[in-house]
């Protein structure tokens, strides 16, 4: 036997209802907020989680009267639209179906493919040549290792990728040294690094 306080309602909670139309109209609008606000917020996770391109509307009958004709002549069907996409509804859907004369669509332009290649190549050969020009700077001084060559002897085109790299490596070193850092027991104290 439970104890319930007098004048204090139970609730129900949440229960299984059998999925048909919902004649009283309040209802209805009451179960439309609830599950289009619940579709919309699957979707954004669905996006945040999985970075899916998301678009969703969704079209609300107007019932109590009809609506004059649209500008086409064709009548009205009233009633809300209600639509959410990421990063847009317009960018989804026309990311997949395009509209003619659209700019962007699937298909790149002729020669599109053969110009992205040449780019990757040339970026390429430029990143082989400044790590040539590095390693020379670095026997050129006597040094083993790449990042001990002799930023005088490197030029304007090496310089700012050598600068990158160095960083690259003091990000990398300085997540490991917090890795080793918060793993270590508290009684050991780790001592600071400085560059």
């Amino acid at each position: 036997m439970t104890m319930v306080k007098p004048g204090k309602k139970t609730s129900k909670g949440r229960q299984k209802i059998e999925i048909r139309h919902i004649e009283d109209k309040e209802k209805r609008h009451v179960t439309l907020c609830k599950r289009k606000g619940g579709i919309f917020k699957k979707c954004s996770e669905l996006q945040l989680l999985c970075g899916a391109h998301v678009a969703v509307a969704i079209f609300s009958k107007k019932e109590e009267q009809p609506q004059p004709p649209t500008a086409g002549g064709r009548p009205s069907r009233g009633g809300n639209v209600f639509a959410m996409g990421t990063p847009s509804v317009d960018h989804v859907l026309r990311r997949f179906a395009p509209l003619p004369g659209d700019e962007v669509g699937l298909l790149l332009p002729a020669g599109a493919d053969e110009e992205a290649e040449a780019l990757v190549k040339a970026e390429k050969d430029r990143m082989r040549a400044v790590e040539e020009k590095v390693q020379q700077a670095a026997e050129a001084a006597g040094k083993p290792f790449w990042w001990e060559a002799d930023v005088e002897a490197l030029g304007e085109a090496e310089l700012p990728e050598f600068a990158r790299a160095l960083q690259r490596i003091r990000e990398i070193v300085q997540r490991e040294a917090d890795k080793l850092r918060t793993s270590a027991p508290p009684a050991v104290a780790p001592a600071a690094w400085h560059p």
